[in-house]
C-alpha cells in the first residue's frame, strides 16, 4: 500500500484507522488481530496529535506506512512532533496496575493495553523523527 499523509489533527484519526482496516484486511488478518492492530494504532496516533503536537504547540503530519511479508503485517507511523517515547508510558501505566483499584488515576492505560495488542512494537527516534512500529503475525 501507498503511504498516508495526514495532518497532526485529531480529524485524521479516522483516515488512519481506515488505512490501518485495509492493510489488516489485504493481510488477511482476522478480526480479533485487526481489531487490537487498529486499537494500538489508534492510541499512538491520539497521543502523537495531543502530545507531541498540540501540547508541545507544533504542527506537522504523521506518515502511515504498511509492509507485508509472508508471515507479518507492519505498521509504521512516523512524525515530526515533540519526542514522545510510548515505553516511558509503559512504565509508569504498569505501576498503575498494581495498585489497588481505588488508588488508581482514572485513564491512563491506552499506551500498556496498545502495546499489549500487538504481536511486536518498537520506537525510534531517528533525527527529528518519531517512528512508531506494530508487527502482528498473520495466520
Amino acid at each position: 500500500m501507498e503511504t498516508l499523509t495526514v495532518s497532526g489533527t485529531l480529524d485524521s484519526l479516522g483516515a488512519i484507522a481506515k488505512y490501518v482496516m485495509t492493510a489488516a484486511e489485504s493481510a488477511g488478518l482476522d478480526k480479533k488481530s485487526t481489531y487490537k492492530l487498529r486499537l494500538a494504532v489508534d492510541e499512538i496516533a491520539t497521543n502523537i496529535i495531543m502530545h507531541g503536537y498540540e501540547e508541545a504547540g507544533l504542527t506537522g503530519k504523521l506518515d502511515i506506512s504498511s509492509d507485508r511479508q509472508e508471515s507479518t503485517l507492519t505498521i509504521c507511523i512516523e512524525d515530526t512532533g515533540a519526542r514522545y517515547d510510548p515505553y516511558e508510558m509503559v512504565t509508569v501505566e504498569s505501576e498503575e496496575l498494581n495498585k489497588h483499584l481505588e488508588e488508581r488515576r482514572m485513564g491512563g492505560l491506552g499506551v500498556y493495553l496498545a502495546i499489549q495488542g500487538v504481536d511486536q512494537y518498537f520506537y525510534q527516534r531517528v533525527g527529528e523523527k518519531n517512528r512508531n512500529i506494530f508487527v502482528v503475525n498473520c495466520q
